[in-house]
């Protein structure tokens, strides 16, 4: 596919992000963090799956919708945790805590993508191998990220 093509591929996850973000964003005024946080991640970890399960020439299509669940997903996920973490520091050190998310962010980005570099400098050679293990790996890590945020609720 061409460069274009593939940017038009990957823009429904951003866009449903931010349709979806500050929906989750209100609702996280009523409801908790780790709830929201823990079904966006489960709604991101079946986004991958099923883009993982796509064949090797899918339709555009088949690949659009299943960008949209996996950032619904996200966009479930990120506001509402970004709200927990902001809120969690006094107002007086606000600044400090956005500037702690944003680092957050980015090595949590820079992480991501060393692993999806190592899996396929591991696996160079077996042509579509490296994209099922890199998305089985962020498929699991979201689950496990979904474990982690629903045991947020145990806690007051």
């Amino acid at each position: 596919m061409s460069q274009s093509q593939i940017g038009l591929l990957i823009t429904p996850w951003p866009a449903v992000v931010m349709i979806v973000a500050p929906i989750a964003g209100r609702l996280s005024d009523r409801y908790p963090a780790g709830l929201l946080g823990g079904i966006g991640l489960v709604g991101l970890a079946i986004g991958l799956v099923l883009l993982n399960a796509l064949p090797p020439d899918p339709p555009f299509v088949e690949v659009v919708w299943r960008m949209m669940i996996a950032g619904i997903g996200f966009g479930f996920f990120q506001s509402p945790n970004n709200r927990a973490l902001i809120a969690a520091a006094p107002r007086s050190r606000s600044g400090v805590a956005s500037g702690v998310l944003a680092t957050a962010r980015l090595t949590g980005m820079t992480t991501g993508g060393v692993t999806v570099a190592v899996i396929f400098g591991l696996l160079a050679g077996h042509v579509g191998r490296e994209v099922t293990v890199a998305l089985g790996v962020a498929a699991g890590l979201s689950g496990l990220g979904s474990v982690i945020s629903f045991s947020r609720l145990g806690q007051a």
